[in-house]
């Protein structure tokens, strides 16, 4: 993996273990079940990534992963939370979610992917977690009746690859990316916009 992309890993890692370990706090699990959410909400999607381009998950090489999980972990223990979601730890959730997509993205074209198969690992790497955390934790996965995850998701990857056909710096892509995946779902958030429902 390369460095960008390993640096974006780690930091995705974090963001979505402090979310998953403050989510499993507010639903009054021990610090067994805090732990397993954490892990199971920040390497899920990079786990099913590698799994689908046909290599090994990188936390069972590169044990950076578990440190950043345990951090995270401790962070979330310590910090305070007056709301179960509050604007910090959605902002998070939100930062994490656009480091995901780019460093999925960008790994997938690293290994040669077609650019439809980056963009659907680079949305795979960023939403697969928070849906596996949802799930266990017995709320309804915000994945499946709230758009702006995925909306954001697949219009970020989508920039970076087009950015990626026209050569512009794989780090100035990175950034432009990652403000479409954060400045997309703000704005639906805010509007309170998502795609249309059956009636």
């Amino acid at each position: 993996m390369g460095s960008l992309a390993f640096t974006l890993d780690l930091i995705a890692t974090f963001a979505f273990a402090v979310v998953g370990a403050r989510i499993a706090i507010n639903r009054g699990m021990d610090y067994g079940g805090i732990v397993l959410i954490a892990l199971v909400a920040s390497i899920s999607g990079g786990t099913l990534r590698n799994l689908f381009l046909g290599l090994t998950p990188s936390w069972l090489t590169q044990p950076e992963y578990f440190v950043a999980v345990i951090v995270a972990v401790v962070f979330a223990i310590l910090a305070p939370a007056k709301k179960p979601i509050g604007f910090f730890i959605l902002s998070i959730d939100t930062f994490g979610l656009a480091v995901a997509v780019i460093s999925g993205t960008q790994f997938a074209l690293e290994k040669d992917a077609s650019f439809y198969s980056a963009i659907m690992l680079g949305v795979i790497s960023a939403v697969t977690g928070g849906l596996l955390r949802d799930v266990l934790c017995q709320v309804e996965p915000i994945l499946l009746h709230r758009e702006t995850i995925g909306t954001s998701s697949v219009m970020g990857a989508s920039s970076y690859v087009l950015l990626d056909w026209l050569n512009v710096s794989t780090t100035l892509a990175a950034l432009i990316a990652g403000l479409v995946v954060i400045g997309v779902r703000a704005i639906s958030i805010k509007l309170d916009l998502h795609l249309p429902r059956v009636k």
